[in-house]
């Protein structure tokens, strides 16, 4: 890999020169120097090669200077950071050269950038803000990129916006990186003349450009100009005919929608519309059912091409060397013939040496503690341990010496020590997982230092806590005073190396869990001849540790081959090299240490410390052993390490990567050329080809290679192979790559009591082509993947934990954290804490990155480094990034030395709690096995349905209540046809028969009307009509009344004068800004001559705050009935025929439409007797209403039924619940009603607000046990959830648990199912969720995947007859489809009522025929989808029970991808998500597919969400959400019946009118 001096060399650079250039590199990308000051040094160092490089300027280009003010602004002053703060990774150049070279291919892609409210930027620095957002037009964010503008625009006048200026002025230019192209996307590297050393140079002043291109990507470009419709002012503007939808871009309230958000979608589907990769071939459809896209092979991949390869033996293990027979024999020869010789030095945080431990002392301390575990510990009189108990090490990796006594103690005693990390908080990342392995070890007692003993957290009792997870453990101090002399005569038993266990090693594996590897002291033995042999270690030699003492090669290294071979080692503590990098290297010289033992972390530290070090030598080393050498960013840190360290003393052939697993050990290491190594070799490998899992050397491609470094010779003893990762172990070809198998004698030997994944680990045998064993001895698979290269040296280019297979190709974590890393600027990650991991979503494996960002990025920076992240990776491993998340610095969990704890991380963005600050997904780009959309049939013919149909032996979906003329009360029915003769019948025959009670909040009857009282009041309204408003028969009347007797008595008084009433809901005093227009609306639609209404509502329309929302003198003449005399009207007006208009009935849809429909007297009376036969209403019942007695079903029981079945009604306005939540249960009980009726809001209000109080209402006397029947009044889906709640909640009150049913009704027709009395209670059925969005109906069991529970609507009332038919062709259809219910009753309104009478719509929805079939009969079409099932049940009649199930509005279901999807089903997927969600609401835009969330819970933790909600919604639905919206609780408009107004959301959100706390465009 070419150094950082590489290029140069066609000019002779002399090597000092190349050395301070690499110099001031590195001190750039560490932010120890600024931009500026990088420049001069640079340019007075090559200012004598220059004339070398002809045409290259060294000095700042003239046009990139930046006028004003804003010149002092454009570099901040970086303040030069504490030495603590290293990137723990590093990054190799070419790979940087790399990125660079990938992201200039792109040009900067418009994307539309997160929208976030300021609060939720608290954490980051002031700077940080995005430029203020009250333009929605944003002139000036367009403004602030000319330059020509800069210079004029006094940056004074703009004090919000000038950190972010400063911001974009300066780009990125504090670029820090080692590369040797431009940094940005946009830019163009500076014009290179020919030569190799032009390109150098010119590289290198790239960097001064400050590039104004590289500011925030500008939202406000890419704006289609919507031409904006205005909307006709029609009472019904449902003017599509349905099954087609609008694509007219206009809002409810008139908002013009060029706005910020849509100008957001458009940039979205802009981007969205780019080709991606090409589509896939090969669906499997399976009867209607989707199933996911299979990936196929590409047939153009690499395939591995070379012979079958042979199993790699290496050097026979030496046999003259007179070996110890076991570790321990070695040791007490050691401590009783060299006592005085040093065996480990301790150094403290300062470097200074505390504590040297000779081999005297080491052998006498571990023979105290092993006599003391032996025979002192006791618990009820046996000894604690017995010879191969399980013992946990707990020691700080600041104590080597301790640690050292601890683990030698135990194997003299025959205890096996587990050493783990000290826990340091209850809740340490992975420690419950480390806990349940000691717990599985059996492990009940822990050794410890004194001073580590006193910092764990501790109980009240002074004891130390209990761990999360952890078993019960005794803590024991193993300190010089705790122990105890052994006797002269006692001596340990067994100093021969047997089978038993001599240690387990904890291992966390990909998925989390902590396993424990067992090694026998057979193994341990072997593996330390092994290392000796490979290492040439001899007697006496030192050795500097830097690595973690109590596992991996630290412990194989440090604590094992040093004792054998009677070496010193000098351990360099963590914490000692955070203060001074440079300390190990310091001490290699100061000791003269003939090896050293470190990570590349440590070289790339030291690198950055070493200025200004100029005496120091590593002449004394023969082997710089590199632990991790099988990273792939290993080579740029040897390389890099070699380059500045060459010119003290270091030999190149010193360095020697090697490359170890927690199952084999060492598996191999590179031997300098004196022990028989070959030359070091590299390799570039083309990354395309690795994903396929080939080996193809990398000539033409030169963005998307891996370099890799060999890791040396298989060790001595040991035989190697390679086999293919999955399925049976087949040896791989020459040319592929697979895991790495070891078969050796200094292998693990178990996973700690795990026998089946043991099998797998450490007793694999692999087998050739023809499946023939390659050898009798099991192989132990290392979870390394690699392969044998020549020399027959190993190489590494990943690990098994760090794969992820995304369709068929494999892609290494650690590849595209280094590929992250290198993208500009690279100081935006802190401290280079990137985690990389993949998340299974939609049966495929998503790549998922999180990186801490740097305390001081703005919003920009994280938006734009994100873009950038996800090019390259895209450009480098061609594969998506599904979720890239940013978090604040330093909140990642910690793994015990400080890097990140992956899997912890990993189940933190799963569950929701890692709390990122930004979050951007890709899943339009990663999500390609979505199932094909369904293409629309050429539709079927409704004859050939029915013939299908009938051949398939299913029934066509129609169903009736009861016939009407065979019921009893048909003479009185021609009595009742008109309700103004029904009252004055009730007034002359029972005058004091209580008709109406209303109660107030605190449950008093605050008014009652008795037969005649109603009667008379409603003679004073037809009188004062006549009168004052001197209106005609016919007229139109407006009841602006809140619920109650009033509103009552000036429907009847109407109905006596002749005039058509209207009820209008009351404006809200607190709300007349979006509340008096829609009555103002009403008014003007149904075209009313008058008002009737009370004083302080007359006060209200004509206060100032009314004028102020609309002109108040529009207002028709206004009659105020509060103060009416008592006048009789000379002859209450009787109609002349039953089709005259009764009343009108307003209400607005949820889809935001208002639609009038006309009731005829006839229809009414029609109405009012199915109900009274429904309900069994007779004048000796009571029954209780909570509802709104404004439209629908909720008015005909407040202001009709009464009457015409002289029942009394106990009225419960919904509003007075709000001051009293139990006012309507506590009603029910007190007035004993069988009946009763709600709304879901009331049911909602009850559920959440008296769900802790059932004890406290049974203490008032609450009873619920008189409840025949509680029907909620609803004209969508039954929602069984919250019906169920109910049920469970209030049957301790007594409430019967099949009382709770539903009721539907619509436009059409205000009452088509009712439960009533009698019957057979409602069912439940479970369908297939996807079969609904085909609009078939598949009955499943309760439970399996992708049920959907729905419950039957109550009863068909009687004379109500109902057909299913299909929407587009009007044919009848069958039983198992899913169509459109239509309705045939004489209480069917007769049509809308509409300013231009628009009879097209009318015949449509009003008078429809089936298109085949029983063409005769006059339907309504109601607008809502639903089905048909005949039931077991019979009815009161005897007749077999049909079932009409509700599933959802025609008009607000979303068509997706030629599928049809009901908003509810994927709201409350997105509910279920995560606990903090309280409320959610869908709608699409252009396609997309938009989710609305509110958030209930922290601002800060709102960006979890956003991956939530999309992965649940493509596992469950199929569908990839297009913007996720967060929002505060509340914001989700909801109508008076608890609907969701879904279209007004969608104009508040494309008008920014919602306050969202964040906005996240998926890509």
């Amino acid at each position: 890999m070419a150094e950082r001096g590489g290029p140069l060399e066609a000019a002779p650079l002399p090597a000092e020169v190349r050395e301070s250039l690499a110099e001031l590199e590195l001190e750039l990308s560490e932010g120890d120097i600024t931009q500026k000051g990088y420049e001069k040094k640079r340019a007075k160092l090559l200012a004598r090669y220059v004339p070398l490089v002809p045409g290259v300027n060294l000095s700042l280009p003239a046009e990139n200077k930046i006028p004003g003010p804003s010149q002092t602004t454009a570099v901040p002053k970086q303040k030069s950071r504490p030495t603590t703060s290293r990137d723990e990774r590093f990054r190799s150049d070419v790979h940087t050269e790399a990125v660079q070279a990938a992201l200039a291919k792109y040009k900067e892609r418009k994307m539309p950038m997160p929208s976030k409210r300021r609060s939720v930027l608290a954490h980051s620095s002031v700077g940080a803000y995005t430029p203020p957002d009250t333009s929605s037009a944003s002139e000036d964010e367009g403004s602030l990129r000319r330059p020509g503008r800069l210079a004029s625009t006094p940056l004074q006048s703009h004090p919000s916006v000038e950190p972010w200026l400063d911001r974009v002025i300066q780009g990125s230019s504090t670029s820090s990186s080692a590369s040797s192209t431009s940094s940005h996307l946009g830019a163009r590297p500076a014009a290179a003349p020919s030569t190799a050393a032009a390109t150098a140079l010119a590289g290198l002043v790239a960097h001064t450009h400050i590039d104004l291109q590289s500011a925030p990507p500008d939202v406000t470009t890419g704006l289609v100009e919507h031409v904006h419709y205005e909307r006709p002012q029609v009472a019904s503007v449902r003017g599509t005919p349905r099954g087609c939808s609008t694509s007219v871009l206009e809002t409810a309230d008139g908002v013009p929608v060029n706005s910020r958000v849509s100008s957001k979608i458009q940039q979205l589907l802009n981007t969205l519309k780019r080709p991606k990769r090409p589509p896939l071939k090969e669906f499997f459809v399976d009867d209607f059912e989707e199933l996911l896209e299979v990936q196929q092979p590409d047939p153009n991949q690499p395939k591995p091409e070379g012979d079958q390869m042979v199993v790699l033996k290496g050097e026979p293990l030496s046999v003259g060397a007179p070996w110890p027979p076991s570790l321990l024999a070695a040791l007490q020869h050691w401590g009783t013939t060299q006592p005085k010789a040093p065996c480990l030095t301790a150094l403290d945080t300062a470097g200074k040496a505390i504590c040297t431990l000779t081999y005297g002392k080491l052998w006498s301390r571990s023979l105290k503690l092993a006599y003391t575990l032996l025979n002192k510990l006791t618990s009820k009189n046996e000894p604690l341990l017995k010879p191969g108990d399980r013992v946990a090490l707990v020691f700080p990796n600041s104590d080597p010496v301790m640690f050292m006594v601890a683990f030698y103690g135990c194997l003299l005693a025959e205890l096996v020590p587990v050493p783990i990390e000290v826990p340091l908080t209850r809740k340490d990342a992975g420690s419950q997982q480390v806990g349940f392995l000691l717990g599985s070890c059996g492990v009940t007692l822990a050794l410890t230092t004194d001073a580590c003993q006193k910092g764990l957290p501790k109980a009240q009792t002074g004891e130390v806590a209990a761990f999360k997870g952890w078993p019960p453990l005794a803590w024991l101090v193993i300190d010089g005073k705790h122990l105890v002399k052994p006797p002269k005569d006692w001596h340990p038993v067994a100093l021969d190396a047997g089978t038993g266990t001599a240690y387990i090693e904890y291992k966390t594996s990909k998925e989390g869990s902590t396993v424990g590897i067992t090694v026998s002291h057979a193994s341990l033995l072997a593996h330390c001849r092994a290392l000796t042999q490979a290492c040439g270690y001899s007697e006496a030699e030192t050795l500097t540790n830097v690595l973690d003492f109590k596992r991996d090669a630290g412990l194989w290294h440090g604590v094992l081959t040093s004792v054998m071979n009677r070496m010193h080692v000098v351990s360099i503590p963590y914490a000692l090299m955070k203060v001074n990098p440079l300390s190990w290297i310091q001490k290699v010289c100061s000791y003269k240490a003939q090896a050293a033992l470190v990570k590349s972390r440590d070289m790339h530290w030291s690198l950055l410390a070493q200025r200004g070090q100029r005496d120091v030598s590593l002449s004394s080393l023969r082997m710089l052993i590199v632990a991790d050498g099988a990273n792939p960013w290993s080579i740029s840190s040897c390389d890099a390490f070699l380059n500045v360290f060459q010119s003290r003393g270091l030999r190149p052939e010193v360095i020697c990567p090697c490359a170890s697993s927690s199952e084999a050990l060492t598996v191999a290491i590179r031997r300098p050329p004196d022990l028989g190594g070959p030359p070091a070799r590299k390799a570039v490998l083309s990354m395309s080809g690795l994903s396929y899992g080939v080996i193809r050397v990398d000539t033409e491609e030169k963005l998307s290679v891996l370099t890799v470094q060999d890791v040396g010779q298989v060790m001595p003893g040991a035989s190697v192979c390679v086999v293919k990762v999955e399925g049976t172990p087949y040896l791989c070809k020459t040319d592929e790559v697979g895991e790495i198998c070891v078969d050796s004698s200094a292998t693990g030997t178990a996973y700690y009591g795990l026998l089946g994944i043991t099998k797998t680990a450490f007793e694999t045998v692999p087998i050739t082509a023809g499946g023939v064993p390659v050898s009798d001895r099991p192989f132990t698979r290392t979870g390394l993947l690699g392969f044998i290269g020549p020399d027959s040296l190993v190489f590494v280019v990943g690990k098994l934990d760090g794969l992820m297979v995304v369709g068929v190709r494999r892609h290494n974590a650690d590849d595209v954290v280094a590929t992250a890393l290198a993208v500009e600027p690279m100081k935006f990650v802190y401290r280079g804490r990137i985690a990389v991991f993949s998340v299974t979503v939609l049966h495929d494996d998503r790549i998922v990155l999180v990186a801490e960002q740097r305390p001081d990025a703005s919003e920009e920076d994280s938006f734009q480094w994100m873009s950038r992240v996800l090019q390259a990776i895209d450009s480098i491993h061609q594969v998506g990034v599904y979720c890239l998340a940013l978090v604040p610095a330093n909140t990642l969990p910690k793994a015990p030395l400080g890097g990140i704890h992956i899997s912890e991380t990993k189940q933190r963005f799963l569950e929701g709690t890692l709390h990122p600050c930004n979050v951007l997904m890709c899943p339009h780009t990663c999500v390609t096995n979505l199932p094909k959309p369904r293409q629309k049939q050429p539709e079927v013919g409704p004859a050939s349905m029915i013939v299908g149909n009938l051949v398939a032996g299913k029934r066509i979906a129609q169903a009736s209540g009861r016939e009407l003329s065979h019921l009893e009360d048909s003479d009185q029915a021609r009595k009742f046809l008109f309700l103004a003769d029904v009252l004055q019948w009730r007034a002359h025959t029972t005058p004091d028969h209580p008709l109406f009670l209303l109660l107030n909040a605190k449950g008093t009857v605050t008014s009652t009307a008795t037969c005649v009282q109603l009667h008379k009041r409603a003679e004073r309204v037809a009188a004062a009509l006549m009168e004052k408003g001197r209106l005609r028969v016919g007229d139109h009347v407006a009841l602006v009344y809140p619920p109650g007797v009033d509103l009552i008595a000036a429907f009847y008084g109407c109905l006596y004068c002749g005039c058509v009433p209207v009820t209008v809901r009351p404006p809200h005093p607190q709300n007349l800004g979006t509340t008096l227009p829609t009555v103002r609306m009403i008014v003007e639609v149904s075209k009313s001559a008058c008002v009737l209404t009370t004083q302080a509502i007359t006060r209200l329309l004509r206060s100032k705050e009314a004028a102020a929302a609309m002109d108040i003198r529009t207002w028709p003449t206004i009659l105020d009935t509060d103060d009416m005399p008592k006048k009789k009207v000379a002859s209450i007006f009787r109609p002349p025929s039953p089709d005259v208009l009764a009343y009108l009935d307003f209400s607005v849809s949820t889809t935001g439409i208002l639609a009038g429909v006309k009731m005829s007297h006839a229809a009414t009376s029609a109405l009012c007797r199915s109900i009274k036969l429904q309900c069994e209403l007779y004048p000796s019942r009571q029954i209780a209403i909570c509802l709104d007695p404004y439209c629908g079903l909720g008015f005909a029981l407040w202001c009709l039924c009464s009457v015409y079945s002289g029942h009394q009604s106990v009225l419960v306005p919904p509003l007075e619940l709000e001051s009293n939540v139990s006012l309507w249960l506590s009603a029910v009980s007190q007035y004993k009603a069988r009946v009763t009726f709600c709304s879901y809001s009331v049911m909602e209000m009850c559920t959440k607000g008296l769900g802790a109080q059932t004890a406290v209402l049974r203490m008032k006397g609450v009873n619920l046990s008189c409840v025949r029947t509680c029907m909620v009044v609803a004209e969508e889906r039954p929602r069984v959830a919250l019906t169920q709640s109910f049920s469970k909640l209030f049957k301790d009150l007594g409430l019967p648990a099949r009382a709770v049913s539903t009721t539907f009704g619509c436009r059409v027709n205000v009452a088509i199912c009712l439960q009533g009395t009698a019957g057979p209670d409602p069912t439940t059925v479970y369908v297939d969720m996807r079969a609904l969005r085909h609009d078939r109906v598949r009955l499943v069991e309760r439970g399996s995947p992708h049920s959907l529970p729905l419950m039957e609507s109550g009863k068909i009332l009687p004379g109500v007859k109902v057909i299913i038919a299909h929407t587009e062709t009007k044919g009848p259809l069958g039983d198992s489809h899913l169509g459109e219910i239509w309705v045939s009753s004489p209480h069917n309104a007769t049509g809308y009522y509409t300013v231009y009478g628009e009879e097209a719509l009318h015949a449509d929805h009003f008078s429809a025929r089936l298109s085949f079939g029983d063409s005769q009969t006059i339907w309504a079409r109601t607008g809502y989808l639903g089905f048909l099932r005949r039931t077991e049940l019979t009815d009161a009649s005897g007749e077999p029970h049909d079932a009409l199930y509700v599933v959802g509005s025609l008009d607000e279901t979303l068509e997706l991808r030629g599928m049809r999807y009901h908003p509810i089903d994927i709201e409350t997927s997105v509910i279920r998500a995560h606990r903090s969600i309280a409320e959610c609401a869908v709608f699409t835009w252009t396609n997309l597919l938009v989710v609305v969330v509110e958030l209930d819970g922290l601002e800060q933790d709102a960006l979890d969400l956003v991956a939530l909600v999309t992965n649940v919604v493509l596992e469950e639905h199929y569908l990839v959400v297009g913007v996720v919206v967060l929002v505060d609780p509340g914001v989700i408009p909801i109508n008076s019946r608890g609907e969701k107004q879904r279209m007004h959301l969608r104009d508040g959100f494309l008008a920014d009118q919602l306050d969202p706390i964040y906005v996240a465009y998926n890509m």
